[in-house]
């Protein structure tokens, strides 16, 4: 089944509201990223789901049973990466996957599991090695095969790249998109270009509550009616001047005499810009057009 629900959640830390009424439902097959700024809510709202947190009002469900009176049966339907990632660092890889995999019944032999499972992490290399002695890129694929090692129907998954290098990225990125086939995934990440490369659907927080919700495609497409311009001049050019140009929408001061120029309606103005250069006696050093990505969206709908 792989559903999650979320009716109406708050949660206060005393006079703090971490979570505003928030409401969302999701599906199997779905891969999720949760986006916001920190302290937004996103890890407070997985702590719940993951029943290690009470809300403070509003109910949540995993696959039709209750996360706070359902506490065991929904801890074998998910498996959570939180984001310090905790570990008995005295143990050894395999050791500790074997301990976890207790926890759980399972009709295959547990040899079968676990070898599987470290096969699946990229943990080969490094299985017999205490995870004290693991750099924290692999630290946190032992992370990752401890919520894979059941076969939870739903991943709930709290910075799951975090400290990882560059090739290590794609792996794990390649590991939950396939996931993500069969299970439920549900990722927090600050990585804009993690959400574009494995995300079907953006929830964005913002202060405890939802600000956009909807498939990755489509939010990324609030992007594409406007265009922006970065554009460097020799000299220090008043903003006014620059504000007062035709199709300007806004604009954003980098550095020294260089300025991000953004357009409405998709118009193409490095013509006017060179015009607007000339007529004014000013010097364009560099002029580039790029359109705007899911990071302008992000910083867009969560700006204070």
């Amino acid at each position: 089944m792989g559903q999650v629900k979320v009716n109406d959640i708050s949660k206060f830390y005393g006079e703090q509201k971490a979570l505003n009424n928030v409401n969302l439902q999701v599906d199997k097959g779905e891969v999720v990223g949760l986006l916001g700024p920190n302290g937004a809510g996103k890890s407070t709202l997985m702590k719940i789901l993951t029943s290690f947190l009470t809300p403070t009002s509003g109910t949540a469900s995993i696959n039709g049973f209750d996360v706070q009176e359902d506490v065991l049966k929904i801890k074998q339907l998910i498996g959570y990466l939180p984001e310090h990632n905790p570990l008995y660092h005295d143990m050894y890889v395999k050791e500790y996957l074997r301990f976890v995999l207790k926890m759980y019944k399972f009709a295959k032999p547990a040899g079968q599991v676990i070898d599987e499972t470290i096969l699946l992490t990229g943990l080969e290399k490094e299985q017999h090695k205490k995870i004290g002695a693991l750099s924290k890129g692999y630290r946190q694929r032992v992370g990752l095969a401890q919520a894979l090692i059941h076969d939870p129907e739903i991943l709930i998954l709290d910075e799951p790249t975090s400290g990882l290098d560059p090739n290590q990225i794609v792996d794990i990125r390649k590991i939950i998109t396939d996931l993500g086939k069969e299970k439920t995934v549900i990722l927090s990440t600050h990585i804009m270009q993690e959400v574009e490369a494995i995300c079907d659907r953006v929830i964005i927080i913002d202060q405890g509550k939802i600000v956009a919700d909807d498939s990755t495609r489509n939010l990324s497409g609030l992007s594409l009616n406007n265009l922006q311009f970065r554009v460097e001049f020799k000299e220090d050019v008043p903003e006014k001047l620059i504000r007062n140009m035709q199709y300007v929408s806004k604009i954003e001061k980098l550095s020294g005499n260089t300025w991000l120029i953004e357009t409405e309606g998709k118009k193409d103005i490095r013509e006017n810009i060179f015009k607007f250069a000339v007529a004014n006696n000013y010097n364009v050093l560099s002029l580039s057009q790029s359109e705007l990505k899911m990071e302008d969206v992000f910083r867009r709908l969560t700006k204070q």
